[in-house]
């Protein structure tokens, strides 16, 4: 139907069974009632209603076409309290961002908040690129490194994120455990794939040794760990990560220069919502916890 005004006032007209019924329901002159009846039977070629002294009966062919008007009228009062209650429930999607390597951090906080929403469903998505939440990507984001400047973004810190250098127990029993950078020659690293990184820890790597001694390049942070586990040199990890594995050394401890902050990053128009503000204080409560990140 291309005019969907005429088509309800037909409804409101054999709802209520007069012209002036329906005028005064849609806030509108009695003429535009009567205007919408006869242009909507001129296109479809046929009377929807008997005029009579008493109001408008509906036709067959009116009483077909008003109960799919009847039925539409209905799904769009669902459609309009389901979005409503979207911001003031708990319910539906959460679509979290950050950057990769923060999985096993935020994992059991994501878990934990679903159990205690059940039917939410979590979406967590990692990518090199930052997620847009002015497009309505994500509702939540964790973001490293400056500060977010995009504008219309609410943003929060959340902690610094430590981070030291290590290698495995394997590469240093082959290769042996320089005790500082005077004795990095000779030995090989683990870094990013790009002199452009962000990260602090990867630009004060490349500030420190050869070119060709950072000899295990990735994209990736999962790869560079993965890397670093197999002993193919001494790479950065997250020191909440490293501390709890014995098959890594630690070459260097955490530096503050190497911190990393973490921000929450929320759009404005979503930031008040019941349900992201719910997961940004479950989300700070979890992170108070963390003494050893």
């Amino acid at each position: 139907m291309e005019n969907w005004d005429e088509v309800r006032t037909a409804f409101q007209v054999a709802r209520l069974g007069t012209v002036s019924g329906a005028a005064e329901v849609l806030g509108v002159h009695h003429a535009t009632v009567i205007r919408h009846i006869d242009a909507l039977e001129k296109r479809l070629g046929t009377r929807l209603f008997q005029r009579h002294a008493r109001g408008y009966t509906p036709t067959e062919a009116g009483r077909d076409l008003l109960s799919v008007a009847q039925a539409t009228e209905e799904q769009f009062s669902q459609l309009a309290s389901r979005i409503k209650g979207q911001g003031e429930t708990v319910t539906g999607e959460l679509v979290v961002t950050s950057i990769t390597g923060l999985a096993s951090l935020l994992t059991p906080v994501m878990v934990s908040f679903q159990k205690t929403h059940p039917g939410l469903i979590v979406r967590y998505l990692t990518d090199m690129r930052l997620f847009r939440l002015d497009y309505g990507e994500a509702h939540v984001a964790i973001r490293a490194g400056a500060i977010p400047e995009e504008p219309d973004n609410v943003v929060q810190p959340l902690l610094r994120m430590r981070t030291g250098l290590y290698a495995a127990r394997s590469y240093v029993e082959q290769h042996g455990h320089p005790r500082s950078p005077d004795e990095f020659a000779g030995h090989l690293f683990i870094g990013a794939d790009s002199n452009l990184s962000r990260a602090p820890f990867h630009r004060w790597l490349h500030d420190t040794v050869q070119p060709e001694q950072i000899s295990y390049r990735a994209t990736d942070s999962a790869a560079l760990e993965a890397a670093l586990r197999e002993g193919a040199g001494i790479g950065f990890l997250s020191h909440y990560i490293a501390a709890r594995d014995p098959g890594l050394v630690e070459i260097m401890a955490p530096r503050d220069e190497w911190a990393a902050p973490l921000w929450l990053v929320t759009h404005v128009d979503l930031h008040r919502t019941v349900k992201v503000q719910s997961f940004l204080s479950h989300l700070k409560a979890a992170a108070a916890s963390w003494a050893d990140v």
